[in-house]
C-alpha cells in the first residue's frame, strides 16, 4: 500500500515546507469563510454599492487582505518547488526567488492599496 507523506523537497527548506502547509489549510479555511460571507450572507453577486458596503465593515478587509496575502504566498512557494523539480543552477534559483518575492510584495502590495481604496469608498 503506498503511503502519502508530505515533506520538504530538496532545495526547498523546512521553513518554506511549513508555510507552504499553513497556507495550505489557511486557503481552505478563508475560501470557505469568503464563500459564505460574499455568496451566501449577502444573497448572491454583489453589485457595485454592495461591494462598497461589504468593505466598511473593517473585518471584511482584514479578512480579504489576509485571504489575498495567503493565496500569493501559497501560490508563489508552489510554483518555486515546480520550478526546483527543473534543477535550475544554484545562481538562477537564487535569482528566481528574488523575482518570486518582488512579484508576491508587489501583488499583496496592489491588494491592500486597492482594497483600502474600495473601503476608503463606504466612508
Amino acid at each position: 500500500m503506498l503511503e502519502a507523506k508530505s515533506v520538504p523537497r530538496p532545495g526547498e527548506g523546512f521553513w518554506l515546507w511549513l508555510i507552504k502547509m499553513a497556507t495550505g489549510v489557511l486557503i481552505i479555511v478563508l475560501l470557505l469563510v469568503h464563500f459564505i460571507v460574499n455568496h451566501l450572507a449577502q444573497g448572491g453577486l454583489l453589485d457595485y454599492a454592495g461591494v462598497i458596503a461589504y468593505y466598511s465593515n473593517p473585518s471584511i478587509v482584514v479578512m480579504e487582505i489576509t485571504f489575498l496575502a495567503v493565496v500569493v504566498s501559497h501560490t508563489l512557494i508552489g510554483l518555486r518547488s515546480i520550478l526546483l523539480d527543473l534543477n535550475p543552477p544554484a545562481k538562477l534559483m537564487g535569482t528566481i526567488d528574488r523575482l518570486l518575492v518582488l512579484v508576491g510584495i508587489g501583488a499583496v502590495v496592489y491588494g491592500i492599496a486597492l482594497a483600502l481604496v474600495v473601503a476608503s469608498r463606504s466612508v
